[in-house]
């Protein structure tokens, strides 16, 4: 069994949400980890765990970070981590696998489902292996406890609720 960390130099945690419903506003957290168990090199039997630490989020304005860290949005400081750990592993073809697994935000856990494109395995420059992802997924954040709602003077809605998430990871083969 071969364990992969994550390498957060070389890796990005995102997500996408409508902003009054005519462009998104893209969201990153900063702080994160994941660990990845496999015994194939194709990751069929992968057993997958990812934690984001809520209070690294970024959207590059203060403002909207402290309201999100906030009790209307993640309520950072009862729920400090998000995490996601994999209940299911398909690989569709060579390139492209579902990844199924109980993601958990505001203490409520449900399952999705993430489309995951695997870039291959390569050694670096340092005589490390290396594994790339571009991982994506859809999540309708009121599943998940954060219902905040506001409305534009006209009566429209101010923030979507269908949230896209987006990840591309590198993994390091440990040992």
């Amino acid at each position: 069994m071969a364990t992969w960390k994550i390498d957060p130099l070389h890796s990005e945690v995102e997500f996408k949400i409508r902003h009054l419903m005519i462009t998104n506003v893209t969201g990153y957290f900063g702080k994160y980890d994941a660990t990845v168990e496999s015994s194939s090199d194709d990751f069929t039997d992968a057993k997958i765990s990812f934690e984001a630490d809520v209070d690294s989020i970024s959207t590059k304005n203060e403002q909207r970070d402290q309201h999100l860290k906030a009790e209307d949005f993640f309520h950072a400081a009862q729920y400090p981590k998000l995490t996601f750990s994999s209940t299911a592993v398909k690989k569709v073809n060579d390139e492209e696998y579902k990844v199924t697994g109980d993601l958990t935000i505001r203490g409520v856990s449900k399952p999705v489902e993430l489309t995951v494109e695997f870039s291959g395995i390569v050694k670096d420059p340092y005589g490390q292996t290396k594994a790339g992802f571009e991982i994506k997924g859809k999540i309708n954040r009121k599943d998940y406890g954060l219902t905040y709602h506001a409305a534009t003077e006209a009566g429209g809605i101010v923030v979507g609720d269908e949230v896209k998430l987006q990840a591309g990871v590198q993994l390091v083969k440990q040992g």
